[in-house]
C-alpha cells in the first residue's frame, strides 16, 4: 500500500500529504468518474466531433510511437536505449555506462550519473525506425528515483519492460509493473544480456507470468547462450536472425538450425495456445485446430498487447549488440500508436464530467507538462501533447492559474541536447521555455477549459537535517527551491523547534545525490544531520471522551464542550481518507456553525502525536453530543476543546508508534547465502522468500527502514563486494514494544529539555 495513504491530510509542512493532485483533474478524476455515463461524454465530446482529421495527420499518428525504457535497476535499460539511437541514426557511435574512454552513454548526460553508473532523471529523445517516428523515454531502475519512472509512464502509450536473463523479475521490475498497469501501459517483455553466465529466458516468462500475473509468451527462441548467444530465432517468421558487422548493425536472416527446429515449433505451439486464452480469432482457430498464418498471429499479438492481456516476450544482449533490431520491429508491430490508447479529462465547465480525448492535431490544444528541468536557459517544462498542436508564438492558457502565455521557444529533446521546431501535433512530446507551471500542469489553446489528470506521487519515507557550512549563501534556498520545484518526492521544511532545514526523499541515495548535486551545480557545502526515519502513531481501541474547554479571566470567555468517542480504521480499507470526522449531534446541542472548528481541533491533533511527536494516522473521531454557551462559545473555544478531547482520547486508546518496513531483496553469490541471511536476521527482518538461480542466491525480507541504514557497506564487506540490494516500501507496522517504550522516554526528555 502507498506511504501516502498512511499519511495524516495536513497544512504545511514537510509532513504534509504531497500525494495530493497538482491539478483539478487529479482532485476530481475518482470523484467524477463513476458519474461520467455514455451519454454524457458523447454529449460533452460533441463539439469536437465536428471536424474530421486530416489524413495526412491520420497517416503521421499511425507512424509515431511513444514508448518507455523501464525496469530494475542494472537490467541494461540505458545500454539498451543507445543501441536503440545506434541503430535508428541518432548517434554515430556507441559509448557505454561505465566505458573506458570517459565519455558515457548518451542519455546518462548528467556528471554524476557517469560517476555512479546509474541513471538518476529520466531522459527523453526522439528517432526514426524505419517510417515510424519514436519518442523515447530512458527511466532509472533505482527504486529512490522511482518518480521518474511514475511521470515517465503517465504519459507514454507503450513500454519495454527489460528484465535480466539471470535475476528475472526483481523488487523494482514488481513496482515497475504496478505503474504500468496504473497508467495502462502496454508493455513488451525484453530478456536482456542473453551473454551472462546462467541465462535462463524459460524461467523468466515463467516469472512473468507468475509474478506479474500477465500471460506471457516467447516470440523468439535463443540461438545457443552464455558466451555461446549468437542470435535469435523468429517464431513468427519462422527464421533465423543474426547481428553481423563490428556493431551488430546488419541484420542477417538465415534458416533455424537443425537442432532448434523442434524447439521452435514447440515454443510456436506455446505462443498460439497462450494467445487463445486472450484472443478469440486465435481461440477460435485453436478450438478448430488450425494453424494460424504469420499474418493472424501477428494482429493478435498486437490487439492483445493493446489490451493489456498479454506481453509478447523478445530476446537479446544489447552489450553484445544482438536482438535490439527485431525489439525495434516489435515496438512498431506490437506498440500502440496515440490513436488507439484512449486518454480522458474533466470538462471543468460542464460539472467536470469525464471527456474522451481526440488525439487529432485539428481539435482544440490540450497538453500536460510531466517534467520540468532547470536549464541554463531557464525552466524546461516537458509536454506531452495530447490533442491538437502546439506552435511556435502562439498563447496556452495553464488552466490552474488561468493565465496566457506565449510559447516563444518550442524544441525536441535528444538527452541533454535539443532541437527547435515550429509547430508540434497531437501525441507529441516536446519541451518548452520560459513556462512557469509545476509538474502535472494542464495548457490549452484557450477555447476549452479541460484538466488532465495527474501523476501518482508516493511519500517521503527518510529525511536528514541539512545545515549549509556558509550560512549566507544565497544558492542555499536557490537549489532547494529549484529541486523540491524539479521532483515531487524531494521536501523541504524548516523545523519548528530546532530551527534546522530538514529534507526528506525515497531514499539514502535520492538525498546524497540532492546534496552532492548542491554542492556540484551551486557551490554550496552542507553538514548532514543522522537520517530520521517517517515513524507514525496510531490508536489500537475505542476509547470514550467527555471534555469541557472553560476559560474565564475578566470579559468574554471561552466554553465548548464535546462528547464521543475515537475508534482505529484499517487505512487499506480507507484509503481514499485515512482519518474520519464524523458528525452524529442531534438536537442542536453544538450548533453547526461550531461543528467545523471541532473537526479543525481533530485534524490540529493529527498534526503532531502525543507520544513521540510524529503524525497519527488511521483514526475516526466521532462527534456524540456536547453544549455551548450563548455568550463564551466561539469556534476558538470548539476548535480547543476538539483538540484536548481528542488528545485524551487517543492517549487512553493503546496507541502504538508505527515505523516504515521495506521490501529487501538481497542478491549475492550462493556461497555468501549464509552472511546475507544472518545479515538480515541481525537487522530483524523477516525472510519472506529465497530462491537458488545457478551460482546466485536471492533473498527477499522485510526489514523496518530503521534498521537498514549502512547496510550497504555491511554487505559488500560480508560477500567481498559481490552482494548487491534493493529497498522498496511495503507498509508501516507496529514497533516492537521495548522499542516505543524508548521512543517515548527519549521524546519525554527532549521536551523537558524544551521547559
Amino acid at each position: 500500500m502507498p506511504l501516502n495513504m498512511l499519511l495524516p491530510r495536513l497544512g504545511q509542512g514537510a509532513l504534509q500529504t504531497l500525494s495530493r493532485p497538482t491539478s483539478l483533474a487529479g482532485m476530481a478524476a475518482g470523484r467524477f468518474k463513476a458519474r461520467a455515463t455514455p451519454f454524457m461524454s458523447a454529449l460533452a465530446n460533441k463539439r469536437y466531433s465536428s471536424t474530421q482529421p486530416d489524413a495526412a495527420d491520420v497517416e503521421r499518428l499511425r507512424k509515431l510511437r511513444n514508448i518507455g525504457i523501464s525496469a530494475h535497476i542494472d537490467s541494461g535499460k540505458t545500454t539498451l536505449t543507445e543501441r536503440i539511437l545506434y541503430y535508428t541514426g541518432r548517434i554515430k557511435s556507441i559509448h557505454e555506462v561505465r566505458g573506458k574512454d570517459n565519455v558515457g552513454a548518451t542519455m546518462d548526460w548528467m556528471e554524476l550519473e557517469r560517476e555512479k553508473g546509474i541513471t538518476i532523471q529520466s531522459a527523453a529523445t526522439y528517432a526514426q525506425w524505419g517510417e515510424t517516428n519514436l519518442n523515447i523515454i530512458d527511466t532509472p531502475g533505482h527504486v529512490d528515483f522511482t518518480i521518474e519512472v511514475e511521470r515517465a509512464l503517465r504519459v507514454l502509450d507503450g513500454a519495454v519492460l527489460v528484465l535480466c536473463s539471470v535475476s528475472g523479475v526483481q523488487s523494482q521490475t514488481i513496482t515497475v509493473d504496478r505503474q504500468m498497469r496504473r497508467y495502462n501501459v502496454p508493455r513488451i517483455s525484453f530478456i536482456n544480456k542473453m551473454d551472462r553466465a546462467g541465462a535462463n529466458p524459460q524461467r523468466i516468462i515463467e516469472q512473468i507470468r507468475n509474478k506479474l500475473k500477465i500471460p506471457a509468451a516467447a516470440l523468439q527462441v535463443p540461438i545457443g547462450a552464455e558466451d555461446a548467444f549468437e542470435g535469435v530465432v523468429d517464431i513468427l517468421k519462422m527464421k533465423a536472425v543474426y547481428n553481423r558487422g563490428e556493431r551488430g548493425e546488419d541484420v542477417v536472416l538465415e534458416e533455424i538450425p537443425a537442432h532448434l527446429v523442434e524447439k521452435v515449433k514447440e515454443a510456436r505451439e506455446e505462443l498460439v495456445a497462450t494467445l487463445a486464452e486472450v484472443d478469440d480469432e486465435i481461440g477460435e482457430l485453436f478450438i478448430e485446430e488450425k494453424e494460424p498464418t504469420e499474418q493472424q498471429l501477428r494482429d493478435a499479438v498486437r490487439r492483445a498487447t493493446i489490451a493489456r492481456k498479454f506481453s509478447p516476450v523478445m530476446m537479446g544482449s544489447a552489450i553484445k549488440d544482438k536482438g535490439i533490431q527485431p525489439l525495434l520491429d516489435g515496438v512498431i508491430s506490437y506498440l500502440p500508436t496515440p490513436v488507439e490508447v484512449k486518454n480522458t479529462m474533466l470538462d471543468i465547465d460542464n460539472n467536470e464530467q469525464v471527456m474522451d480525448v481526440v488525439p487529432y492535431s485539428n481539435q482544440p490544444f490540450v497538453g500536460l507538462a510531466f517534467k520540468l528541468e532547470e536549464g541554463k536557459y531557464g525552466q524546461l517544462t516537458y509536454i506531452r501533447v495530447y490533442q491538437g498542436k502546439l506552435e511556435k508564438g502562439q498563447f496556452a492558457y495553464h488552466v490552474k492559474t488561468g493565465k496566457k502565455v506565449k510559447i516563444s521557444r518550442l524544441v525536441r529533446m535528444h538527452s541533454n541536447s535539443m532541437e527547435d521546431v515550429d509547430s508540434v501535433g497531437a501525441g507529441e512530446i516536446c519541451a518548452l521555455f520560459g513556462i512557469d507551471c509545476a509538474s502535472g500542469d494542464t495548457f490549452t489553446d484557450g477555447s476549452v477549459n479541460c484538466s488532465m489528470s495527474t501523476m501518482f506521487v508516493p511519500d517521503s519515507v527518510i529525511s536528514l537535517s541539512l545545515t549549509p557550512k556558509d550560512k549566507n549563501s544565497p544558492n542555499f534556498s536557490k537549489a532547494l527551491n529549484r529541486f523540491q520545484k524539479e521532483d515531487p518526492t524531494f521536501r523541504v521544511h524548516v523545523d519548528s523547534e530546532s530551527k534546522q532545514t530538514i529534507i526528506s526523499g525515497m531514499g539514502e541515495l535520492h538525498l546524497d545525490i540532492y546534496v552532492e548535486r548542491m554542492r556540484r551545480e551551486y557551490g554550496v557545502d552542507c553538514i548532514t544531520g543522522k537520517p530520521q526515519v517517517a515513524f507514525r502513531e496510531t490508536a489500537t481501541c475505542r476509547s470514550e471522551f467527555a471534555y469541557t474547554h472553560k476559560k474565564q479571566s475578566g470579559g468574554a470567555g471561552q466554553f465548548g464542550r464535546v462528547q464521543g468517542y475515537i475508534e482505529p480504521i484499517d487505512p487499506e480499507e480507507h484509503a481514499e481518507t485515512p482519518h474520519e470526522f464524523v458528525n452524529n449531534v442531534v438536537g442542536g446541542n453544538i450548533p453547526t456553525q461550531y461543528i467545523p472548528a471541532c473537526e479543525k481541533g481533530f485534524y490540529d491533533g493529527l498534526h503532531e502525536g502525543f507520544m513521540v511527536g510524529h503524525p497519527i494516522v488511521g483514526v475516526r473521531m466521532v462527534l456524540k453530543d456536547g453544549a455551548a454557551h450563548s455568550v463564551d462559545s466561539s469556534e476558538l473555544a470548539f476548535r480547543l476543546a476538539g483538540f484536548y478531547a481528542f488528545r485524551e482520547a487517543f492517549k487512553a486508546s493503546n496507541p502504538r508508534v508505527l515505523e516504515p518496513v521495506m521490501t529487501v531483496e538481497v542478491s549475492a553469490p550462493i556461497e555468501f547465502q549464509g552472511s546475507v541471511l544472518g545479515s538480515v536476521n541481525k537487522r530483524k527482518g523477516i525472510i519472506v522468500d529465497t530462491d537458488t538461480q545457478e551460482d546466485y542466491c536471492v533473498v527477499t525480507a522485510e526489514v523496518p527502514l530503521n534498521n537498514m541504514f549502512g547496510y550497504s557497506t555491511e554487505l559488500r564487506s560480508a560477500t567481498q563486494g559481490k552482494g548487491e540490494f534493493s529497498m522498496e516500501y511495503k507498509r508501516h507496522s507496529p514497533v516492537l514494544p521495548n522499542v516505543q517504550e524508548d521512543m517515548v522516554k527519549e521524546y519525554q526528555k527532549k521536551l523537558a529539555e524544551k521547559k
